[in-house]
């Protein structure tokens, strides 16, 4: 795998890739992969549309073999989608030949596997120049340099000279971060890095990864650690090779993973103007709401026929929720998008919302004692309290 990575073809050298272009945009345009096997081909991804920005932190989660690691395989060129395209820093990284492959990787990004992936025979300082040497990278005086300051910026300086079987799991793990990154990459790619380390470890591994974003790089990590992923800017979901969408997993985060994917396919987006009125009180109610982008405002009407906005929701926030709990009733209140932004939603019709109230009895509790909560205070704010 390692020889892979970093393997070059000095026949190309396409200007391109020469400089550090790949910290633009990642984007993943209807991504593809069918794997052959004995038993018959297996579709692992179906038709990923993914949008990564510079500087972000993204925890891509997911249940076992539900196309994680292939997903970042796509980014890093480890795997080439049997369909679609793969777009970073304005380089389409799925038509590159092997050796320009090698060569924009090893300068664009950085790869970090769960199993490390050191060579045995090599020394931790070997380790990390390795990729310097492969891409030609520096001088040799300013490898030996770097890596020595890499290892230093892990507190492993003192083991330069070891072979990596002489070190602890967590202290391979740094080296391995340090390797990939040896030649600055603005992308780091990890695969389930702190999967074989104790919580302590892991803890510090991602407190790194914490600094590299402060320090402008971005992160893709795939991770079975929830607790982690949540502290990440952003979360993936991907279930059965698909991406569950990240406003039905922020707003019914007690579905599991399948009714999740088939909310996704289920929801309608809706845009509405500024000020535009998206729900009337006293209308029936036949849709559930997610706002994804803007805000809106939910406003009551009091004795005496006065307004009062009581709410403001933004992106990952819902409403429609108390008037489909009763079967489609009239609305409590009045919705309208703010005054002075655009709103974007997703919306979910009574019948589809009502299934899945039914298969998710914990989703089903949990909006009920929201419903109770928000009728409360609508009453409440009627009686001028």
């Amino acid at each position: 795998m390692i020889k892979k990575l970093f393997r070059q073809n000095q026949e190309v050298s396409p200007t391109s890739m020469d400089g550090k272009n790949g910290g633009g945009t990642i984007q993943l345009n209807k991504i593809v992969k069918t794997f052959s096997t004995e038993a018959g081909d297996v579709t692992v991804l179906k038709g990923i549309d993914a949008d990564f920005r510079p500087g972000e932190f993204v925890a891509v989660i997911g249940k076992s073999g539900s196309g994680k690691s292939t997903l970042i395989n796509m980014i890093a060129g480890i795997d080439r989608p049997t369909s679609g395209e793969v777009n970073i820093g304005g380089v389409a990284v799925h038509n590159l030949t092997e050796g320009q492959l090698a060569l924009w990787r090893g300068r664009n990004l950085g790869v970090v596997f769960q199993f490390f992936q050191l060579l045995p025979m090599l020394s931790l300082l070997e380790n990390i120049m390795l990729p310097m040497d492969f891409c030609n990278m520096y001088t040799p005086r300013e490898r030996k340099e770097r890596a020595m300051q890499l290892l230093a910026q892990m507190d492993l300086e003192e083991h330069a000279n070891k072979l990596p079987t002489a070190i602890s799991g967590g202290q391979q793990q740094r080296v391995a971060i340090a390797r990939a990154l040896a030649n600055d990459p603005p992308i780091v790619v990890a695969d389930e890095p702190t999967g074989n380390l104790d919580s302590r470890t892991a803890e510090t591994i991602f407190s790194m990864f914490e600094e590299f974003i402060k320090n402008g790089k971005t992160i893709i990590m795939v991770t079975h650690d929830s607790s982690l992923a949540k502290r990440a800017s952003r979360t993936l979901l991907i279930a059965d090779g698909e991406i569950v969408n990240e406003y039905i997993a922020k707003a019914l985060p007690l579905l599991n993973h399948q009714q999740m994917l088939t909310a996704t396919h289920k929801i309608n987006p809706v845009i509405y103007q500024p000020g535009a009125t998206i729900v009337q009180e006293g209308i029936p109610g036949k849709k559930f709401y997610i706002v994804t982008k803007g805000q809106v405002e939910i406003a009551l009407k009091r004795p005496g026929g006065s307004d009062v906005v009581v709410a403001r929701y933004g992106p990952g926030q819902y409403f429609g929720e108390v008037e489909l709990m009763f079967g489609g009733g009239h609305n409590a209140a009045t919705v309208k998008a703010a005054a002075d932004m655009l709103v974007e939603a997703v919306t979910l019709d009574l019948d589809t919302f009502t299934e899945l109230m039914r298969e998710s009895p914990d989703t089903r509790t949990a909006l009920a004692e929201i419903v109770d909560t928000r009728m409360a205070e609508n009453i409440q704010t009627r009686r001028g309290k």
